[in-house]
C-alpha cells in the first residue's frame, strides 16, 4: 500500500513538473507575442494552445507508440521503410574520438585539424545545441554527424547509429540548411503539398497525403499563413521565421528519426527565433533526435535546449545538460554574472575576439577610474580556454559521455532503413513538371518579361526589314535579318539565367535530402519550359515572318517557327548546363554570353564558311554551333525556290536562290533543310544530357576524386606535424561545401 502511494506521489510530482514547464513556455510565448508582427502573433498562438491544453508535452508522450513515436509518425514510418518488425525505431547517435582534418584546395599548405577527438551522444526526445564562436567547428561537426562532410575533409574516429556503424540514409535523417531556398511563387501549403507528392508513396491516397500535409502545417504553426505566397523579388511573402519553419516542415514530412539543423535562428529576430526553436523542441518531444548548430541564442532560446555541446577551435569545452553548464563554468572559476545571458557568458569566455574588446575598454577613461571585478578582465582567452579544457577532461561530464558511448556500443538497436522518396519516377517527373510550370507562370521575371521583350524586338526588326522584297539589295537584307533573329533573339535567353540559378538552389537543397532523382528534375524542367518557349517562338516568328515578307507558304512559316523554337530550346539547355557548373550569377552571364558570341562568329554570316580558319574555327566549332545549323536551315527555307533581280551583271536578269546559297553564302544544297532542323533537335537532346551529366559529375565523381586526393595528401603529410595551436580559434577557410 505504501509503495503504491509512493508511486502515485512520484507520478503526481512528475505531472506537476510537466505542468510547470508548460506554464513557463506559456509565459515566454506570450512575452514574445507582445513583440508584434506575424512572428509575435504565431508565438501568441502557441501560447494559447498551451493554455488550452497545459499537458501538451505530457499528451505527446502519452500518444507515442512503439519507439516513442506519435501514431502519425509511426504509421508513416511503416509505409516508408522496409523493416518488418519495427519495435523501437528511435535513433541514438554516439561518437567517440571524432577528428576531422581539412586539406587546402590550393595546395602547398599542411592539413588543418578542424575537430579534435570529440566524444558525445544524442538521444531521442532531446534537443541538442552545438555552440561556439565563429570558426570553432560547429558546422563541421554537424556535417560530419550527418554524413555530409566536404570532399576535401577526412574524418577519423567512431560514429554509431543505434550501436552500429552505418551511414545515414535518406528518410532516416533530414538536414535543414541555413539558407531557406524555397520557390517564392508558391504558397506555404503548395510548397509542402508538392514535397509530399514527390516523396510519399504512390499507393497512398490523395486524401491521406492531404491529411499529412495539414498535420505538418499545424505542427509547425503555419496555419495562419498557409495560403500566403512564400515571396520573392516581386512578390511580398511570409516572414523570415515562417520561411525557416516552412523549410523544416518540408523536411519532416517523411518523419525522419534524426533531424540536423544548421543555424536555424540565423537572421531572425528574438520572437521569431524563439518560436522556431520552440517548434523544433516540440518535434524532438515526438521521439526524434534533433541536433542544431547555433551561434549566440538569447536566454529564452538557450533554455529550450536539453543538451549543450560547446566548442572552441575544434575542442570540447563542455558537453552535457544545458542547465549544468553554468555550474561547470562556476566550478572552473568563471561564474556567470547575475542577469547575464549564459550563452553570452560562455562565448565571452572562449572567443578570442573579446581580448581586443577588453583592451579597448581598459583604455577608456571611465573604466580606468574604477577597478573591474570581472575575473575575465584579468586573463586572456587562451588562458581561460586552457583552464576549461583541463576542467572538462577531468570532469564527470566527460566520463559520462564516454560511459554513454560504451553503453550504446554494447546494445545494437533497430536497423533504420529507408530509401527516402517512395514516389515512382513518373510521379516525380509529373509533379516537378506541374510545380515548375506553376512557378514559371507566376514569376514575371521567368518568361513573361522575356515574352514582352521578344515581341518588342521582333517588331523593331520587322519594321527595319519591312516588306524586304526580291530586289538585289534584298539578298543581303534577308541574310542579315535571319542572322539577327537567330543570333540576338536566342542571345536574349541569357535573361533567364537568374531564374535558372534559383532553380538550382532549390534542387540542391531537395537533392541533399533525397527528394527525387536527377533525371526526374531534368525532365520536369524541360517539359515545363517548352510551352513558354513555344509561345515566344510563335509570337516572334509570326511577327517577323509576315512583316518582313519571307518566303510565302505555310510550310515555310512552320519551318521558320520550328527552327526558332529549337534554337531557343538549345540555348535554354546551354544556360542550364552553365547554371549547374557556374552557380555564380555574374560568372554565369559572362560565360553564357561568351559561348554564344563565339557560336555566332562561326555560323557562316559574319565570316563565310570557306574563309574561316580550318583548325578550331571551321572544324569543329562551326559544327558545334547551333547558329550554324539554324542559319543554314533558314537560308535554304527562305531562298530556295525564289528569284532575285540581277544587278551585278547583265545576264541572266534573275538570280536563283540556289545560286545565292552556293556562291554568295557558300552553303551546300545537297543536304535538305530538314536535316538542319534534325541537327537542332539532336543538340536540344545533347544539351539536356550534358545538363544531366554535369549534375552527376558534380554530385558523384568530383567528390570521389577530391576524397582520394585528400586522403593521399593526408598520407603524405603524416610525417609533418601540425603546428600546435589548439587554444586560439581560427576561421575554417579551407572547408567548402559541395
Amino acid at each position: 500500500m505504501g509503495v503504491a502511494l509512493s508511486k502515485k506521489a512520484r507520478s503526481k510530482e512528475g505531472q506537476d513538473e510537466e505542468e510547470e514547464e508548460a506554464a513557463q513556455q506559456t509565459r515566454k510565448a506570450v512575452e514574445h507575442g507582445r513583440c508584434g508582427g506575424r512572428a509575435g502573433a504565431a508565438a501568441t498562438q502557441i501560447a494559447m494552445d498551451i493554455q488550452h491544453e497545459p499537458n501538451m508535452f505530457t499528451n505527446v508522450k502519452l500518444m507515442q507508440g512503439a519507439g516513442g513515436l506519435s501514431p502519425l509518425s509511426e504509421s508513416l514510418w511503416k509505409m516508408t521503410t522496409d523493416t518488418q518488425a519495427l519495435g523501437d525505431v528511435s535513433a541514438r547517435l554516439a561518437w567517440k574520438d571524432l577528428t576531422v582534418q581539412v586539406v587546402s584546395r590550393r595546395g602547398g599548405r599542411p592539413p588543418h585539424t578542424v575537430l579534435h577527438s570529440l566524444t558525445g551522444y544524442a538521444e531521442p526526445g532531446q534537443l541538442m545545441a552545438i555552440m561556439g564562436p565563429s570558426g570553432s567547428g560547429k558546422s563541421t561537426l554537424l556535417d560530419t554527424l550527418a554524413g555530409r562532410l566536404a570532399s576535401n575533409a577526412m574524418q577519423s574516429g567512431t560514429v554509431l547509429l543505434n550501436g552500429r556503424r552505418r551511414k545515414l540514409c535518406y528518410g532516416t535523417a533530414a538536414y535543414v540548411t541555413q539558407d531557406d531556398n524555397l520557390i517564392g511563387t508558391l504558397t506555404v501549403r503548395e510548397s509542402i503539398r508538392y514535397s509530399a507528392e514527390l516523396r510519399l508513396p504512390d499507393r497512398m491516397e490523395r486524401r491521406e497525403k492531404g491529411a499529412i500535409v495539414e498535420s505538418v502545417i499545424r505542427e509547425m504553426g503555419l496555419k495562419e499563413c498557409a495560403n500566403t505566397t512564400v515571396g520573392n523579388w516581386h512578390l511580398r511573402g511570409i516572414s523570415g521565421g515562417e520561411k525557416r519553419r516552412v523549410s523544416i516542415a518540408i523536411e519532416i514530412l517523411m518523419r525522419p528519426r534524426l533531424l540536423f539543423l544548421d543555424e536555424p535562428t540565423s537572421g531572425l529576430d528574438s520572437a521569431s527565433a524563439f518560436f522556431v526553436v520552440q517548434t523544433i523542441r516540440t518535434l524532438a518531444r515526438d521521439g526524434r533526435t534533433v541536433i542544431a548548430s547555433i551561434h549566440q541564442p538569447s536566454s529564452e532560446v538557450f533554455e529550450l535546449f536539453d543538451n549543450l555541446f560547446l566548442l572552441s577551435a575544434g575542442h570540447t569545452i563542455y558537453f552535457g545538460d544545458t542547465f549544468e553548464a553554468c555550474n561547470f563554468f562556476a566550478n572552473a572559476g568563471f561564474p556567470c554574472p547575475a542577469m547575464r545571458n549564459p550563452s553570452d557568458h560562455f562565448l565571452r569566455c572562449i572567443n578570442s575576439d573579446f581580448d581586443r574588446v577588453k583592451a579597448t575598454i581598459r583604455g577608456s577613461f571611465r573604466i580606468r577610474e574604477h577597478e573591474s571585478f570581472d575575473p575575465l578582465d584579468k586573463v586572456t582567452t587562451a588562458q581561460v580556454v586552457s583552464v576549461l579544457l583541463q576542467a572538462y577532461q577531468t570532469s564527470e561530464y566527460a566520463m559520462q559521455a564516454a560511459a554513454k558511448f560504451h553503453e550504446f556500443s554494447q546494445h545494437e538497436g533497430t536497423v533504420l532503413e529507408s530509401s527516402g522518396s517512395q514516389a515512382s519516377f513518373w510521379k516525380q517527373m509529373t509533379t516537378l513538371t506541374r510545380r515548375s510550370f506553376t512557378n514559371m507562370s507566376r514569376d514575371v521575371g521567368y518568361y513573361w518579361l522575356r515574352v514582352i521583350m521578344y515581341v518588342l524586338v521582333s517588331i523593331c526588326v520587322s519594321t527595319i526589314y519591312l516588306n524586304v522584297g526580291t530586289s538585289y539589295e534584298a539578298i543581303l537584307a534577308r541574310g542579315s535579318c535571319a542572322s539577327f533573329i537567330f543570333g540576338f533573339l536566342t542571345f536574349m535567353a541569357i535573361g533567364g539565367f537568374p531564374s535558372f540559378v534559383e532553380d538550382m538552389k532549390v534542387f540542391i537543397r531537395e537533392r541533399l535530402n533525397g527528394h527525387y532523382g536527377v533525371f526526374a528534375f531534368v525532365m520536369g524542367n524541360t517539359l515545363s519550359s517548352m510551352p513558354f518557349l513555344f509561345l515566344i517562338a510563335i509570337l516572334s516568328a509570326t511577327i517577323c515572318y509576315f512583316m518582313v515578307g519571307l518566303h510565302p507558304g505555310f510550310l515555310h512559316y512552320l519551318y521558320f517557327t520550328l527552327i526558332l523554337y529549337g534554337s531557343l530550346l538549345v540555348v535554354e539547355g546551354l544556360m542550364m548546363v552553365i547554371a549547374s557548373l557556374v552557380p555564380n550569377f555574374l560568372m554565369g552571364i559572362v560565360t553564357g554570353a561568351g559561348i554564344q558570341g563565339i557560336f555566332m562568329l562561326v555560323a557562316g554570316y559574319f565570316r563565310l564558311l570557306n574563309d574561316l580558319p580550318k583548325p578550331i574555327w571551321r572544324y569543329p566549332l562551326s559544327y558545334l554551333s547551333f547558329d550554324y545549323w539554324a542559319l543554314q536551315g533558314q537560308f535554304k527555307n527562305d531562298l530556295l525556290g525564289m528569284e532575285f533581280d540581277n544587278q551585278a551583271f547583265a545576264f541572266p536578269p534573275k538570280i536563283t536562290g540556289k545560286y545565292i546559297l552556293e556562291h554568295f553564302y557558300q552553303i551546300s544544297t545537297q543536304r535538305n533543310k530538314w536535316f538542319d532542323l534534325a541537327m537542332i533537335v539532336v543538340m536540344v537532346i545533347t544539351y539536356r544530357l550534358l545538363f544531366l551529366g554535369a549534375i552527376k559529375v558534380k554530385e558523384s565523381i568530383i567528390p570521389q576524386v577530391m576524397a582520394k586526393l585528400t586522403h593521399r595528401s593526408l598520407q603524405m603529410a603524416t610525417s609533418i606535424p601540425e603546428p600546435p595551436s589548439p587554444l586560439t580559434p581560427s576561421p575554417i577557410k579551407e572547408l567548402r561545401r559541395m
